[in-house]
């Protein structure tokens, strides 16, 4: 995994998001079209600002997947990774060829995750855009994660420390009100694009990322299991990186 660090989350938004638009353009150069795998959440606002402005890439040619998504959450909520998407991301954008948006509504879960299997078994995914929890989530696979799994999408359980985040985050209003189940690309079907990138700003983030570098490679720190991707690179601010001890620091920002 290679590790960039940035002297604040401004720059590691537009440092994270200029890699994977390079990627992506570069994936439509040699193929008609392409996949991109989008995260939400408040580590990704940086990132998603920059990438919108990006130039260059042919966005009707490329479809988009997102990582996960609250069961029982309608796409009306403040919280909902769809409407996340839609505002963020979607609306800034031109028209892509598709957006897989998980419905965590769906009348039958294990219909809607056979229907979300199949889509993505059929395209490459060019860039994988994510990021990591405070308990050292990937997507919504938290602590011990699944390393087994093939299918691209499972349904997980959220443990409490995860839901926790979501109303530390002011996503909604109490503990209480998260959900406690959603589908979640699978830890598998992440590793399986071409380009990981990580963006994962503030000191709250700090145990979670020197778990995920430093760390064994271990289920109890799911994150950590990209060590074994060819292509991943985890773009930090000086906060996330604070408790990092071996990892030589790159970038423009070289610290004190």
């Amino acid at each position: 995994m290679k590790v960039e660090i940035l002297q604040d989350k401004q720059a590691l938004g537009r440092a994270a998001a200029r890699a994977g638009a390079d990627a992506l353009r570069q994936a439509l150069a040699e193929k008609p079209e392409a996949g991109v795998i989008v995260a939400t959440g408040a580590s990704q606002f940086e990132m998603l600002d920059a990438l919108v402005q990006e130039r260059g890439i042919a966005w009707p040619r490329v479809s988009i997947f997102h990582l996960d998504e609250y069961v029982g959450l309608p796409p009306s909520h403040p919280a909902s990774f769809r409407n996340y998407l839609q505002t963020r991301l979607l609306a800034r954008l031109p028209t892509p060829k598709a957006f897989v948006a998980i419905d965590g509504t769906a009348r039958s879960i294990p219909d809607e995750i056979s229907r979300l299997n199949g889509f993505i078994k059929i395209h490459e995914i060019a860039v994988c855009f994510a990021g990591i929890g405070e308990n050292c989530h990937l997507a919504f696979n938290d602590p011990p994660a699944d390393f087994e799994t093939r299918s691209p999408f499972i349904l997980v359980n959220l443990d409490e420390a995860c839901r926790r985040q979501q109303a530390t985050e002011g996503w909604f209003p109490a503990l209480d009100a998260v959900p406690r189940c959603a589908i979640t690309m699978s830890v598998q079907q992440i590793a399986q694009s071409r380009k990981i990138i990580l963006s994962v700003p503030d000191a709250r983030k700090a145990a979670a990322v020197s778990a995920a570098i430093e760390g064994p490679i271990t289920q109890d720190s799911p994150a950590s299991f990209l060590r074994t991707h060819a292509d991943c690179t985890l773009y930090l601010d000086p906060h996330s990186a604070s408790l990092l001890q071996h990892t030589e620091r790159r970038g423009p920002w070289q610290g004190e």
